[in-house]
Parts: C-alpha cells; sequence; structure tokens
C-alpha cells in the first residue's frame, strides 16, 4: 500500500529528492550539486544530462536509503528552478543547447530595445504580468533559435521541444509520453496569457517562437503521467508539478489572501497571495500564477532578489573568504556591524524593484579596519535589505500591510540571520519546521493529485512553526542602516 510521496526538487545550485510521508514529514532523501558555467559575463549555463542524471540518482537514492519500492510511492511531484530554458529533439529527447539558467542576462540589449517600443511593455505587462526581462524564458528561447544552426527551422517544423526543468524532467521520466508544464511555470515565460490562462498568439508572433515548439499546460496537482517502469522497478503516478516559488507557497500554506512567504536559496523571492486577482505593480514586482487547482486561478504579486545565499556561496568558493556557509553565524556574531561595509550583490545585474541587467556587485565602505567577518556579515545583511526593498513595494502595491512574514530555504537555518531580517523589515518572522518548503509543497501537490489530500484546509494543519522572530532594535538605528543600504545601491546602479 503506497504511504509516501515523492518530491523532486530540482534547483539552480543542486538536485535534490525528498521523501515525505502523509503528514508532510521527511523520512529519506539525496542531492548532488549542481555544476554552473559562464562562458561570458552575464551568461550562466547548466548541463541538461546533468540535470536529468542528478535529478534520477537523487530519486533512486532517496527510495534505496529507505528501502522502499515503487509500489509505495502514491505519486511524485516536481518543484524546479523557474524561467531556465531547454530546447530539445522530440525524436532523441538531446538538448540543442545547454540550458540557458533564470540569472543569464545574455538578452539585456534585445529586452533594452523591446522596451522602448512606445506602448509594448505595458502591452506585455497587461497580459502577462511580467516585465521585459532576459530573466523570463521567451528571450532566451529566441536567443537559442536564432543562434543554434538550423534550430528555427526545426522548431518551425515541429522536430523541437521547449521546456523550462519541470517539462523536461518528466518528458524524460515518461520517456517522452508526456509534454506538458504547469501553470505556474507557464507564467514565467513572458508567453503565457494571465487572463486566458493559455498560451499568448500575439506574444508568440513578438518574440518569433513558433506555437509548436510549446507543451500543453496544465493545473498544478493532476495527473501528469507516469514514470518509466525501469527507473524505479515500477511505474510511479506524477501528480504535482510547480515552480519553486509557488511550491513553497503551498509548502508554507499561504492559502489566505494576503499572506505572504520568502524563500531564500540562491536568490530570494518574496511571493504574497492575492487570491483570484491580479495585482498591477507600481513599483516592477510581477503578477503571477500562484497556483491552479481544478481550473481555479490563485494569483500572486512576486519580488525576485537574483542573489542572496549565491552571496555566500561566491565568498566561499571565489574568494575563498569561508569554507562552508555554516561558519557565517559565528562570523557574523563576532563583530558588532559591517563598521560600514554594504555588499550589493548585483553580480547579475538587480531584480526587482530595481531591475537593472548592467548594474554589477560591488563591496563599499570599506576601511583599513574591515576584515573578512565584516564582509561576511555584509552579504547576509544584503539578503535583508534587498527584501526590505521587495517588502515595501508589495505593501505599496498591495495596500495590505504585512504583520507575518514565513520564511524557508537553506540560509534559513541562520538564527542571526532571521533576527536581522526581522529588525530590518520591523515584522514577525516564522520559520516553518521543514525549511525546504518547495519540496514539501511539491509532495503536497501530489498528494492533492494523487487524492491523499481532499483539500488545502488539510495541507494547512499540517504547517508547523520552529520559531519566531520578533524586532529588537530601534525605529532610528532601522532607519539609519537601511538608508545606508539605498546610498550603496545608487552607487551601481547604470542608469
Amino acid at each position: 500500500m503506497s504511504q509516501y510521496l515523492l518530491a523532486i526538487d530540482q534547483g539552480t545550485t543542486n538536485s535534490r529528492a525528498i521523501l515525505f510521508d502523509f503528514s508532510g514529514q521527511p523520512k529519506a532523501s539525496h542531492q548532488i550539486k549542481l555544476q554552473q558555467s559562464f562562458p561570458n559575463d552575464g551568461w550562466v549555463e547548466h548541463d541538461p544530462e546533468e540535470i536529468w542524471q542528478s535529478t534520477l540518482i537523487c530519486c533512486q537514492e532517496a527510495m534505496q536509503s529507505f528501502d522502499i519500492t515503487a509500489k509505495g510511492i502514491a505519486g511524485i511531484g516536481i518543484s524546479n528552478q523557474r524561467e531556465t530554458t531547454i530546447v530539445w529533439d522530440r525524436k532523441t529527447g538531446q538538448p540543442i543547447y545547454p540550458a540557458i539558467v533564470w540569472q543569464d542576462r545574455r538578452t539585456a540589449n534585445y529586452c533594452r530595445e523591446l522596451s522602448q517600443k512606445k506602448g509594448l511593455e505595458e502591452v506585455v505587462r497587461e497580459k502577462t504580468g511580467l516585465l521585459i526581462d532576459p530573466y523570463f524564458s521567451a528571450t532566451k528561447i529566441k536567443w537559442i533559435l536564432d543562434n543554434v544552426a538550423n534550430a528555427r527551422q526545426r522548431a518551425e517544423k515541429g522536430e523541437l521541444a521547449f521546456g523550462t526543468v519541470d517539462t523536461f524532467l518528466l518528458w524524460r521520466l515518461t520517456k517522452g509520453e508526456s509534454y506538458v508544464t504547469d501553470a505556474s511555470n507557464a507564467s514565467r515565460t513572458l508567453l503565457f496569457n494571465l487572463h486566458t490562462q493559455s498560451w499568448d498568439k500575439e506574444l508568440l508572433d513578438l518574440f518569433k517562437i513558433p506555437d509548436a515548439l510549446l507543451p500543453e499546460v496544465f493545473d498544478n496537482a493532476t495527473f501528469f503521467g507516469k514514470t518509466s517502469s525501469e527507473y524505479f522497478q515500477g511505474e510511479i503516478p506524477i501528480t504535482g508539478m510547480a515552480g519553486d516559488q509557488q511550491a513553497a507557497t503551498i509548502g508554507q500554506a499561504c492559502f489566505s489572501k494576503g499572506m505572504t512567504k520568502s524563500t531564500y536559496g540562491t536568490g530570494c523571492f518574496l511571493l504574497m497571495n492575492t487570491g483570484a486577482n491580479t495585482i498591477v505593480s507600481n513599483n516592477r514586482l510581477l503578477s503571477t500564477v500562484a497556483y491552479r487547482l481544478s481550473s481555479q486561478v490563485t494569483y500572486g504579486l512576486e519580488g525576485s532578489i537574483f542573489v542572496a545565499g549565491a552571496a555566500v556561496q561566491w565568498l566561499r568558493d571565489s574568494m575563498h573568504l569561508i569554507h562552508n556557509a555554516k561558519e557565517t553565524q559565528a562570523m557574523a556574531l563576532s563583530v558588532k556591524d559591517t563598521g560600514g561595509v554594504y555588499m550589493v550583490p548585483a553580480f547579475t545585474g538587480l531584480g526587482a524593484p530595481y531591475w537593472d541587467p548592467e548594474a554589477r556587485a560591488a563591496l563599499l565602505g570599506l576601511t583599513r579596519n574591515s576584515c573578512v567577518e565584516h564582509i561576511v556579515r555584509a552579504a547576509l545583511e544584503a539578503a535583508c535589505y534587498q527584501t526590505r526593498d521587495l517588502m515595501q513595494a508589495m505593501m505599496d502595491d498591495a495596500l495590505n500591510p504585512i504583520k507575518t512574514l514565513r520564511v524557508d530555504g537553506g540560509m534559513v537555518s541562520n538564527d542571526w540571520l532571521l533576527q536581522f531580517l526581522s529588525d530590518i523589515l520591523n515584522v514577525e518572522v516564522e520559520r516553518t519546521s521543514c525549511i525546504e518548503t518547495s519540496a514539501l509543497g511539491a509532495a503536497f501537490l501530489a498528494g492533492l493529485g494523487a487524492g491523499i489530500f481532499q483539500s488545502l484546509d488539510e495541507i494547512s494543519e499540517l504547517w508547523c512553526l520552529n520559531q519566531r522572530f520578533s524586532p529588537q532594535i530601534t525605529e532610528s538605528k532601522r532607519e539609519a542602516l537601511y538608508s545606508g543600504w539605498l546610498e550603496a545601491v545608487k552607487r551601481i546602479l547604470s542608469t
């Protein structure tokens, strides 16, 4: 009898599989670090085969470590890094180019040209809830079609397939039987109309993308297909799928209008449930599909920070200032402040609310007294300042105060970080007992799709608080610190 749900959490820096029981408790997991390549300034790529192989191995290892077979799993849920773009051959399943990662900025000049056309950005924004930016999939697809030999001709003939990582993994798991994405991932492509819930012909024409290249769009919890029996010694239904931030919203049980979560991984993503209606942002935030269940859409308002945990990764892997991320809490505590140092981690430009693809990272305020601990603390503080940028914009747009923020992701195991976050935001910060909420949300969706859960209320009852952090600094100190951040950002903006 099936007693477990298997969640695939394919992220930017690693692939992970977690086995959950029906109460949402993790029972076994396996993860594999994923390599990124940076072939040119602002370019970020992955090897799609590495994405696939690492994901498959993670699933197999998690199942093997718990000594469970396909029969014991009621459904698989997939959570994935969004916007990352893969184009492959429909016959062979082989990618025709590396995966272009969501962080990639190679199409910045093209996006700027489009944005300068009168009224175009307003049209795109009204249809998709998004901005014209390299972040999203459409310009990445166009770049591949324009730069890979014969790609455009083959796409027009229906010989190629495009997918974000969810679609690519589903294709591989089902050996090409299922060519599908879900509404949350589709809403991040710049090609999907939020209001009609379908691919938009005008946008396809704008970006010169043939509709033969696109997958079918399903709800987030439904039957997507079943795995080939050779992978797990039996077939397993795939019954849930969502982009990682939407999956985290499910995992955080943010099911009521106004509930807000923030995920701290490679980047940072703040997402507010806005209910049955989209909010048109006056602060360059994004409207998106939070989830679509039984053909009913719940929308979200989202702000995206491109670099959060990636700044700590840079300190470790490129600068060799730390050996592992766990050191950062003690290092931050070892100094009373940053000594006036601010890090603006615009390694691949700045996301919301600035949207400056040409901005580049900087350390400001360095003196002869500056030390490694100051720089490490500044990197952690940067994630919190950027969250304040987003939260202020979000409250202005939604006309709704945010009093509590639910947080998750790898960075939130750092207590010092969450206390500083609460201080600089002046809100209660709640850490859930399972910080891998993208995976948990994928499992919950799989459970809904498989009939294990009957409602979102049932899932809400499974959410569990680990620790609450409350503001502890004065208003004057809060504003002084944030004012220094805003001044630092001004220094590195390209315009």
